[in-house]
């Protein structure tokens, strides 16, 4: 999937069906002239319905076709005959979307599971045929009740990335390269910041044909809790991720700190964010020799004593095995 086709911020209108009038008409047939009320009701009108899709990666189709417009109900008719249903109409989205209210931000609902259904905008109820009118006073009402119109309103769709290991990082931290280097996608990798500007997905292969995917994430940067930078762009996609992989380069100028600033803004944005797991890998490891990595872990023995962390590089391959089995021990503990 290329960066251009990722899509995970639409907005869309959605317009359900009017349902359909219900049927003035008095029985007539040879040999009854004055028959009694038979008009039928209306039919409903068609649904604007959302399906979870778990083929889908993107909201890429929605850039093509932003409004959503489903069939109106039939009328009624005589003999009591029910008009017909109009048409749904479905939406296909990608697991994580989440769907809000655009004038008033509110979030309806969110779309996790495959197949899974929820109605957007709801078609109008047919009207009632005469007939549901009649009485011991009034024998024959020559009136009906009109449809219900439908559902208008739009919406903004947001994608979180599902993934189960989320890479966190300041911007150049090596993420695009580690993805890359442990999966088959083909992020867009160079030496200067904000190279990555969409989520990329890799499958990581690991042992007896078993996989997981893994979640390369614009970088962040002091004060992206408050939207600077990429902001809550980034942020809205960790939400999804079953654990978060940080990690930061050997030659950060003080590699504690840089784990801090990244905890404090998940932290800020969301507090939950800290309960997943977590792993530190020190990338770029290739530039270390023995002596000093040795040092580096006495250090980082005291500042990292509940969290496991480990050394890799990319580059070079080292600790790429060990880290792959040790978030797949993670992910399945």
């Amino acid at each position: 999937m290329t960066e251009g086709n990722f899509v995970d911020y639409v907005k869309i209108h959605a317009n359900s069906g009017n349902g359909g009038k219900g049927s003035v008409h008095l029985h007539r047939e040879k040999y009854i002239t004055k028959g009694g009320p038979d008009g039928g009701d209306g039919g409903r009108g068609g649904h604007v319905i959302v399906r979870g899709n778990k083929n889908l990666w993107t909201l890429v189709g929605f850039k093509f076709q932003r409004h959503f417009k489903a069939g109106h109900g039939g009328h009624g008719s005589k003999n009591r005959s029910t008009g017909a249903d109009g048409e749904d109409v479905y939406m296909d989205v990608p697991l994580g979307t989440v769907f809000r209210n655009s004038e008033t931000n509110e979030i309806l609902f969110e779309i996790t599971e495959d197949g899974e259904e929820r109605i957007l905008a709801e078609g109008g109820m047919g009207g009632r045929g005469n007939w549901h009118f009649k009485s011991a006073t009034n024998q024959t009402p020559r009136y009906a009740q009109p449809g219900i119109k439908g559902q208008e309103i739009d919406v903004i769709l947001e994608l979180k990335v599902l993934a189960d290991v989320g890479l966190v990082g300041f911007p150049n931290a090596g993420k695009s390269t580690l993805l890359a280097a442990i999966t088959s996608a083909k992020p867009k990798i160079a030496d200067y910041e904000f190279t990555t500007l969409k989520p990329n997905l890799g499958i990581v292969e690991y042992r007896g044909f078993q996989s997981f995917v893994m979640a390369d994430i614009p970088g962040i940067i002091e004060g992206a809790a408050e939207g600077k930078g990429l902001g809550h762009y980034f942020l809205r996609h960790i939400e999804r991720n079953s654990m978060l992989l940080f990690l930061i380069p050997a030659d950060s100028k003080d590699i504690s700190k840089e784990y801090e600033i990244l905890l404090d803004e998940l932290r800020r944005y969301n507090p939950e964010l800290l309960d997943k797991e977590r792993l530190v890998a020190i990338s770029k490891s290739d530039m270390l020799d023995a002596e000093l990595m040795d040092e580096m872990k006495i250090e980082l023995d005291k500042d990292f004593k509940d969290i496991p962390y480990m050394f890799i590089s990319s580059v070079s391959q080292f600790g790429i095995i060990e880290l792959k089995d040790r978030l797949w021990k993670m992910l399945n503990s």
